[in-house]
């Protein structure tokens, strides 16, 4: 299994095939990395577990951070056709990433990261890594260690965050249920911002139910207010938790 590090070196010249509405678009290697700071994270495929569940989400969440600390872009590579890719990003609703489609493997290959995978049914795949390259240099290279299965220990997105901005400290996470023309969840969204934190809306009857939210907090109001994994409540809850 080919898995050299390729730090120091540049980029493969590579176009890439990609479908942009109802348009056939190249772009090359130049396109996306030339006169840029971009963050890759290559993985197996699309729709897969591991890739949908925790790969690539938490590029998405972290992407506001990355751009503070000098990211123009951060792309998505797997060998998929546009097709694949386009579909996988509506789903994962990742607009802050690029696809790009290796439907080839020329990019993987040239990467010395193309594997085969045969034995799943997948033919050549990438293995699972992620760079930070500097106008088509490569500075650094996260690569999964050559074990059998798909495993995924250092190309995640905290671990490129710690190399890029190892003094960073990541705010708690924060998430909100909310239902539409309320005003109390207008006034809870606004003291979050207010406080400059970033937070996740679930919406009811569009993200969940009323079901779900007496299920997760016991109350049948909104908004609810989650941080860090701790229940803090509604927007006067919210207001009394800043004030302490």
């Amino acid at each position: 299994m080919p898995l050299e590090n390729q730090e120091g070196k540049n980029v493969p010249q590579v176009t890439f095939h990609t479908r942009q509405g109802d348009k056939w678009v190249d772009l090359t290697t130049d396109d996306l990395f030339k006169n840029k700071t971009v963050i890759v994270f290559s993985l197996p495929g699309a729709f897969t577990p591991t890739c949908s569940s925790s790969h690539l989400p938490r590029y998405n969440e972290l992407h506001s951070v990355f751009a503070a600390h000098g990211v123009d872009e951060i792309l998505c590579v797997s060998v998929n056709d546009t097709f694949v890719m386009n579909a996988w990003k509506q789903d994962q609703h990742a607009e802050k990433i690029t696809f790009i489609p290796d439907g080839n493997g020329d990019f993987s290959r040239g990467m010395g990261m193309l594997v085969g995978k045969g034995d799943l049914g997948f033919g050549e795949r990438s293995w699972r890594y992620s760079m930070l390259v500097r106008d088509g240099k490569i500075e650094k290279m996260f690569v999964e260690p050559d074990q059998p299965g798909d495993p995924f220990e250092v190309s995640d997105a905290d671990t490129m965050l710690k190399y890029l901005a190892p003094d960073h400290k990541l705010q708690e996470s924060v998430s909100i249920i909310t239902k539409p023309g309320c005003p109390f969840c207008a006034k809870a969204k606004q003291l979050l911002q207010d406080k400059g934190l970033q937070y996740e809306e679930l919406v009811l009857g569009q993200d969940a139910t009323t079901v779900s939210l007496r299920a997760i907090t016991g109350r049948s109001t909104v908004p609810q207010v989650f941080i860090g994994g701790r229940h803090i409540g509604g927007s006067d809850d919210l207001e009394k938790h800043f004030a302490v």
